[in-house]
């Protein structure tokens, strides 16, 4: 009975999602727009494991849960997972729901002739959220915002409480999947989450939670889309707003020194056009990589009083690709980057500032260029820095392993690509979407599903391509058809034929080609690597030890390079930049091991290894010079008499 109850919870969660599909600008201040954090410490309960629901009878989310009598209640930072805030197994591995509130108080000012927006920019899994004892929005999907006008439900110049209900239940038509099952304990009966990924199933409210404030007549959404014709940039722009006859909508772009370059008034739909523009390129393909310029969109009313202003950030640039080539501004691209994930120790995979600052930082050390957002969407910060640091991303959604295809799962499936979409298109960052990893394409049944899930972001976005990270074998695939970009995940000499280095190249080379073969597209790389316990050292090479980390990594690049000079093979990403935590098991000492840097970012063997690949390709690529540190001094040459 109490799995039912489970489920009917998050059949509550997908029957409404209550927000409309408007659009997801990020939160900026301006001079019609201010903005309130509520990040801090709040107020947090579980509720027990086999009365899930014991929160809604008692209307918790009408009254102060630190206040509500026989509840414990705990201090939770926000953002942050709550897994590993308290030294409590049973919250660690706490299956369903918990609780969240805490009070903010709402300037009398924000009454006047404006809109109050609550935004949480992720809550995992599912939430549920209250504005003093009033339902004002439901989600259903991690790692991705939603958000709210809540002005009707605000004390203004008063207290007011807000109440989060999270529920971390994966079922069989969640977007990951995953199982819930009893167990017999010791102390009686707990549920079991059971998922087939390899992380940790982290909880709670990862993301920064804002009010924010819009004028009534307002910039609701923003789309661009850019080209290159000879030395001119284009910007086509779509501004979503009231439409309004007495209501004008000004648009002007910004060089990065403030300067207007382009402008034009009317109605929100447009073009730019930009003589001599500066693109954005990738860290290393260019003097200037990453530039930006800011389009500012400004609603105006007849009497020309500013109404609402937002300044988006944009680069110029176009993508386009054959059957052998990736080309940014008519440019063949080489990934060389990194499989990643959201983790850190204490704060799970809550926003954490300076750790994703030191991750860009590394990765322009190691002279990567690019990160997959394995295996969902990474936080609205993470991709501003990305388009600042010129590093490219290939931008995932949440489906990992899928399995068990379904019309409901197909559904959520898209929506987790909608909202995806609706966030992150105007990233000049994001070169490509991947729509899964390592799902079970080996059916007719999965081929027919990834058709659709692929048509559904085609018919939001052809200007980037689509993959998927592929783990079933090149023979049994049935998905590819269906991609721009073939990605395939292999673990030669780690879970295929442990211990055998001797048999990496030949096996990569001979794979690589058969999916080109098969669907005659680009090939690359998007996962490959080996465990490795920092500071354990084995000569000869010896599985887990950092010399074999090494090993591993030379013997691919030796592949890489065969695989280069066939011309179709367009990138490599190894996995994983940091060390992770995972779901408790014997094949796991604390989580996974196979990062090039340990889970507090200090480098192993292999992250020293990695840089000097990526220096050299970087060196053959783009023509830049070798850091001085990358080989360390040794000697004078050997002067030598020939006899």
């Amino acid at each position: 009975m109490f799995t039912i109850a489970l489920l009917i919870w998050t059949l509550i969660m997908g029957m409404d999602f209550a927000i409309s599909p408007e659009g997801m600008l990020f939160p900026r201040e301006s001079e019609t727009r201010e903005i309130l954090r509520l990040d801090g410490i709040w107020n947090f309960a579980v509720s027990p494991m086999l009365d899930p629901l014991v929160g809604f009878r008692q209307y918790w989310y009408k009254n102060d849960l630190s206040k509500i009598d026989g509840l414990e209640v705990h201090l939770m930072p926000v953002p942050s997972s709550y897994n590993d805030i308290t030294t409590r197994m049973d919250i660690r591995d706490h299956v369903g729901l918990v609780w969240y509130d805490r009070t903010v108080f709402v300037p009398e000012s924000w009454a006047k002739e404006k809109r109050v927006v609550l935004r949480f920019s992720s809550v995992s899994y599912a939430a549920q959220v209250w504005v003093n004892g009033k339902l004002a929005m439901n989600h259903e999907m991690g790692h991705l915002p939603f958000q709210k006008d809540i002005s009707p439900l605000l004390n203004f110049g008063g207290s007011n409480r807000i109440t989060v209900a999270c529920d971390n239940t994966l079922l069989q038509d969640t977007v990951p999947q995953g199982a819930v099952r009893e167990a017999n304990t010791d102390q009686g009966k707990k549920l079991v989450q059971s998922y087939t990924f390899d992380f940790f199933n982290y909880a709670g409210i990862h993301r920064p939670v804002v009010l924010y404030t819009t004028p009534l007549v307002y910039i609701d959404d923003i789309t661009v889309r850019t080209d290159v014709s000879g030395t001119t940039g284009l910007v086509f722009y779509s501004i979503g707003y009231p439409l309004n006859n007495n209501v004008t909508c000004i648009v002007i772009l910004l060089d990065k020194f403030g300067n207007k370059v382009a402008g034009a008034d009317g109605f929100g739909e447009g073009a730019l056009k930009v003589p001599d523009a500066n693109l954005w390129w990738p860290y290393m393909m260019h003097s200037e990589p990453a530039y930006l310029y800011t389009l500012q969109v400004e609603l105006r009313n007849i009497q020309g009083e500013l109404l609402d202003i937002y300044r988006q950030p944009i680069g110029i640039r176009t993508i386009s690709w054959t059957n052998t080539s990736l080309l940014l501004n008519n440019r063949p691209v080489y990934f060389h980057g990194f499989g990643r994930h959201e983790d850190a120790d204490i704060r799970g995979k809550g926003l954490d500032l300076p750790t994703a600052i030191r991750d860009h930082n590394l990765i322009r050390w190691v002279h990567g260029n690019a990160y997959r957002t394995s295996h969902y969407p990474y936080a609205d910060e993470l991709m501003d820095l990305a388009d600042q640091f010129g590093i490219m991303i290939i931008d995932e959604c949440p489906s990992v392993d899928t399995d068990a295809f379904s019309y409901r799962l197909l559904e959520k499936h898209k929506d987790s690509l909608s909202e995806l979409y609706r966030r992150d298109k105007n990233h000049p960052s994001v070169i490509m979407w991947s729509i899964a990893n390592e799902p079970r394409t080996q059916t007719e049944t999965a081929g027919q599903y990834f058709g659709e899930v692929a048509k559904h972001i085609k018919e939001l976005d052809d200007t980037r391509p689509i993959t998927i990270a592929i783990a079933r074998g090149v023979n049994e695939d049935k998905s590819g058809f269906h991609l721009d970009i073939i990605s395939f995940n292999r673990y030669n000499a780690w879970y295929q034929s442990p211990g055998r280095l001797d048999m990496i190249v030949g096996n990569i080379v001979d794979e690589a080609t058969a999916w080109h073969k098969k669907y005659n597209k680009p090939v690359l790389i998007s996962e490959y690597g080996a465990d490795t316990m920092a500071g354990l050292h084995i000569l000869p090479d010896y599985i887990w030890s950092e010399e074999y980390q090494v090993g591993v990594l030379s013997d691919h690049f030796k592949a890489f390079d065969k695989l280069r000079a066939k011309g179709w093979f367009i990138g490599e990403f190894v996995w994983n930049f940091a060390d992770f935590k995972t779901a408790q098991t014997y094949t796991r000492v604390g989580g996974n091991k196979k990062g090039i840097f340990t889970r507090d970012r200090q480098p192993k063997a292999g992250a020293h290894h990695l840089r000097k690949r990526y220096s050299l390709l970087s060196a053959e690529l783009y023509n830049i010079s070798i850091p001085s540190d990358l080989y360390q001094y040794l000697a004078l040459p050997v002067a030598r008499d020939e006899l």
